[in-house]
């Protein structure tokens, strides 16, 4: 079994690779690849880059080159609903990209032309896995939709409009894409965000970026541990 792992920020794949053996490393468009094992397990680790076409990229070679069997996209996300403050975790049931807009074509906001679906999505049994790992180890974790788009979004009234428009929990730069890619692979996928914004927000980001990175690694590590469990 091979898992490949996406983060968001160098100090996450930093932290995988300390518990990995055997470690190696390749690059493909820019983008270092660190290969390894954890356990008996495989495992691929990148950190893709901010936004959607970096996030494809890095997901299409690592399922191409590297012929991974699942991927996992972690990072740090917005939270658009009460259920989720600052360290608290998203875990998507499904994905959309919400800056996705053909309307005057007739279609429905965030449809995906060529795939024709508005929402992609994620793996039953990692989803499930993911939060059994979450819960046991005390993080508070909600699971719903999560909005992905190539915009920072900051104000409550683009936290509102994504909220009613797709229902989605979290919003962020790069899972949608990497689910998109997954989805026309046929490739497993799973995402989850840690939440640096609502309520608790008063730590300042070096802090959060350090805590959540590490949170979010625990969490993948008990996940690459457990994911004989996926083939149950």
């Amino acid at each position: 079994m091979r898992i490949g792992v996406i983060g968001a920020m160098q100090i996450e794949v930093d932290n995988l690779k300390a518990s990995m053996s055997d470690i190696s490393t390749k690059e493909y468009s820019g983008v270092t690849y660190v290969c390894g094992t954890i356990g008996d397990k495989e495992v691929v680790a990148a950190v893709c880059g901010i936004g959607k076409v970096f996030a494809a990229i890095c997901a299409e070679a690592m399922i191409l080159e590297f012929h991974v069997d699942y991927v996992i996209n972690i990072g740090v996300g917005g939270t658009l609903c009460k259920e989720l403050g600052v360290m608290d975790v998203a875990v998507a049931d499904k994905v959309v990209q919400h800056d996705m807009n053909t309307t005057p074509l007739g279609d429905p906001v965030g449809l995906l032309s060529g795939i024709n679906e508005v929402y992609l999505p994620t793996d039953e049994k990692m989803c499930r896995l993911l939060s059994s790992c979450l819960a046991e180890k005390g993080i508070h974790y909600h699971v719903g939709t999560i909005a992905t788009g190539d915009l920072f979004v900051s104000t409550p009234e683009q936290k509102t409009k994504i909220h009613e428009r797709f229902d989605a929990i979290a919003c962020e730069m790069e899972g949608g894409s990497i689910g998109h890619v997954c989805y026309v692979n046929k490739v497993p996928f799973a995402i989850l965000r840690s939440i640096s914004d609502g309520e608790g927000a008063s730590m300042d980001y070096a802090t959060f970026a350090e805590k959540a990175a590490l949170q979010s690694i625990l969490v993948v590590i008990d996940f690459i541990q457990r994911a004989d469990e996926l083939q149950a």
